[in-house]
């Protein structure tokens, strides 16, 4: 046994989110043929209005997932587990964390893309009480592409079970920051292969 779920607030370009990112790009080179080419800037995820997190059993980082501001919502981004600790629950309890400090942040709705080659994924959130939304976003136009919400309830815990977690720094609860509307994509052909931002785990099964 590994023991308990640690979650740490940690920055988009801390060495073990580096890595972990570039696995998930890595998956997305295998299930669609190309990485991930949304625009991302790491000061997105960075409080108040965003954040990154960071998921270690026995010291090992194993899971990550953030969030940042798109418009008056909190949009979930980068959400994998490693290949070795997928089918325990880390994505579940993930999440479950994002939506907590989301809520804490100010926001009222988290909102997501996915892609139709990740069931894994669709399963976890559609458990975790997502409902499918009109597409948005540099992939809107991808047949791949599927986006989901959530409203945040009155006390800002997830649906799901938040497992025995804990964050290992504080996480600003301050209202967020008015977000601008961000950028649109220059009139072309959409991309073909969608921004997949749910974990490439079995933990819906968790």
């Amino acid at each position: 046994m590994l023991g308990s779920l640690r979650i740490d607030a940690v920055s988009y370009d801390h060495p073990d989110a580096a890595r972990l990112i570039e696995e998930v790009q890595q998956e997305y080179v295998v299930r669609y043929g190309g990485r991930d080419d949304s625009p991302v800037d790491p000061a997105e995820f960075a409080p108040p209005g965003g954040l990154f997190l960071l998921g270690y059993l026995g010291g090992i980082g194993l899971a990550c997932g953030g969030r940042r501001a798109h418009g008056a919502d909190a949009e979930i981004k980068r959400m994998y587990v490693t290949a070795a600790a997928r089918g325990r629950g880390l994505a579940r309890r993930m999440l479950a964390e994002l939506e907590r400090t989301a809520r804490a942040a100010g926001y009222h709705r988290v909102i997501l893309e996915t892609g139709s080659k990740q069931p894994e994924a669709v399963g976890l959130y559609r458990s975790s009480g997502y409902t499918e939304i009109p597409a948005y976003g540099y992939y809107a136009g991808s047949p791949h592409s599927m986006h989901f919400a959530k409203l945040l309830d009155g006390t800002g815990e997830s649906n799901g079970r938040a497992g025995s977690l804990w964050l290992s720094r504080a996480v600003t609860a301050e209202p967020r920051a008015a977000a601008a509307s961000p950028p649109q994509p220059p009139s072309q052909a959409a991309p073909r292969r969608p921004a997949y931002d749910g974990t490439m785990a079995e933990d819906r099964r968790a």
